[in-house]
């Protein structure tokens, strides 16, 4: 049992190492997320399934997404006037756990409202459109919306209205944390129309 348990220390030991090579940041204990992360739940839910549609879910989000996200907030490179003073009081390693809760919890399916709609964000989704230079969502974000964890965000599930409000953000340029201004390039071909339908077809997806 002992031979046993030590192989676990070294395996997760190596996991920690590992993303800390990758990413640059270090591993978060869930356990230590659910009590730093106790603020957070009156806007996006207690396990992170927000029901508000303006806030995003969390639940099965990336952990190196949502912490990344957190130090974007507080440097200022990512601008909300909510989440600013949030996140002013959290240290690094609190962004981590905090990741790690999150990641770490069951997300709930969503739907799309407008039915009607979820055919042209089927296709940009999947597809783009390359006479627009409008690249195809799956390519990063994978056909069903899993996203890659310390690249990019779970889509799949998550509130319209806050897709919609990000798309329009990267769009304009109020949003400018992505690397490589990906999604400001992609976002500023996209028309309204085409930022609602994708934003409900990523809503239906799991």
């Amino acid at each position: 049992m002992r031979h046993r348990h030590d192989l676990v220390s070294l395996l997760v030991t190596f996991l920690a190492s590992a993303l800390y090579a990758v990413t640059g940041q270090a591993a978060g204990d869930p356990a230590k997320g659910q009590a730093a992360s106790a603020m957070c739940g009156a806007c996006h839910g207690p396990d992170g399934n927000s029901m508000i549609p303006a806030n995003p879910k969390l639940a099965g989000q990336h952990a190196a997404h949502i912490a990344k996200q957190l130090k974007d907030f507080k440097s200022g490179a990512r601008k909300n006037p909510i989440m600013a003073p949030m996140a002013v009081a959290l240290s690094d390693d609190d962004m981590n756990h905090i990741g790690a809760y999150f990641a770490g919890q069951k997300p709930q399916a969503g739907a799309a409202r407008d039915a009607a709609s979820v055919e042209l964000g089927r296709k940009l989704f999947r597809g783009g459109n390359a006479s627009r230079g409008i690249a195809a969502c799956s390519g990063c974000h994978l056909p069903n919306g899993a996203g890659m964890p310390s690249q990019y965000p779970r889509l799949a599930g998550q509130h319209a209205d806050y897709t919609v409000a990000q798309l329009k953000a990267f769009r304009s340029g109020e949003r400018n944390n992505d690397p490589a201004a990906v999604m400001r390039t992609l976002a500023a071909n996209l028309t309204d129309a085409e930022i609602e339908s994708l934003a409900q077809y990523v809503a239906g997806l799991k």
